[in-house]
């Protein structure tokens, strides 16, 4: 019996060595590479996962979502995520404070939905009557920025308002509760409070945005996991055009895997036209032009050289 349990002794240490020694070769052959997205209220994975641009992936995937531009922002400076969603104004913003980031895609889209809105009921009739109001927005976000340009359209400054600096999801509060009078916001959020007729829009982006917002990623991101990153890019641009040929299709699963009705979730969508564009002169100009604008209005402090905030070296739109 003795002699019976030191060979089953044996027999155990022998398996148990050749294991450990197998294991390190398992787990690297079964690992992959963690690609850790930031998102704005699901519109990425949303749009993934409707066009079916999730599957058969040679890496994984970590989502993050955040409300807005500025704690994703936050997350990409404290390296917490690889890259994430952001708009012009708000890359800049981020940038200027000392962030290590860099947009490596660039999108445009009809700018109508980053708008000022005022309650239904609101007498505001347009920019101009703005004068002694109180605005909620996220300081440095794309509202903020089209709040500054709409208020420049009719001779104001910020001065001449009262900006409140309020996340998303308060701001709405605070306009419906009549808190403030106007909210200064962005897709989906402004679809949802037109279709929900909690609000109005007084003034819409067209003219005063330039309608960009781009992928933005780390620069340990960008060294280290750029195959990954391009080959995401690549499924951004595919499930764009699938998104367009669908929209019935894609309407319904924006609203059900973001959760919102519907009809919101088509409005913003259709109202938007996004396009993915390559990184070239013209983006690179009217990205400066918002940094110059950011310096005139104190927002940032010195000049920014734009294209130094530019990875260029991925491929064009699809």
């Amino acid at each position: 019996m003795t002699m019976q349990r030191r060979q089953f002794h044996r027999l155990l240490t022998a398996s148990v060595s050749a294991a450990s020694l197998l294991s390190p070769v398992l787990v690297h052959a079964q690992t992959k590479t963690v690609l850790r997205a930031g998102d704005q209220k699901g519109g990425l994975r949303a749009l993934l996962e409707a066009a079916g641009e999730l599957k058969n992936l040679a890496y994984d995937i970590k989502w993050t979502e955040f409300p807005a531009a500025a704690p994703l922002a936050e997350a990409l400076n404290a390296d917490a995520v690889d890259f994430g969603p952001i708009g012009d104004a708000p890359l800049l913003f981020t940038l200027a404070a000392g962030s290590r980031v860099k947009a490596f895609a660039a999108n445009r889209s009809d700018a109508y939905g980053t708008a000022i809105l005022v309650s239904p009921e609101s007498p505001l009739k347009d920019a101009s009557s703005l004068r002694g109001k109180s605005i909620a927005t996220n300081r440095g976000s794309i509202g903020h920025f089209v709040t500054l340009k709409a208020l420049e359209s009719v001779g104001l400054t910020a001065d001449d308002v009262q900006i409140k600096f309020i996340p998303p999801a308060d701001a709405k509060l605070a306009l419906t509760q009549g808190a403030v009078d106007a909210w200064a916001t962005w897709e989906p959020y402004t679809a949802l409070a037109e279709t929900s007729k909690h609000a109005r829009v007084l003034v819409n982006g067209r003219g005063l945005s330039s309608g960009l917002s781009f992928l933005a990623a780390t620069d340990s991101a960008l060294l280290n996991k750029r195959s990954i990153l391009q080959d995401f890019k690549g499924r951004v641009e595919r499930a764009q055009v699938w998104s367009y040929k669908h929209p019935a299709e894609f309407g319904a699963a924006l609203a059900r895997i973001v959760g919102i009705p519907e009809e919101a979730a088509r409005l913003q969508f259709e109202r938007r036209a996004t396009r993915w564009v390559p990184i070239d002169a013209q983006v690179i100009t009217d990205q400066q032009r918002t940094a110059d604008f950011y310096l005139k209005v104190g927002l940032v402090k010195q000049k920014l050289d734009v294209s130094k905030t530019f990875d260029s070296q991925f491929s064009g739109q699809a």
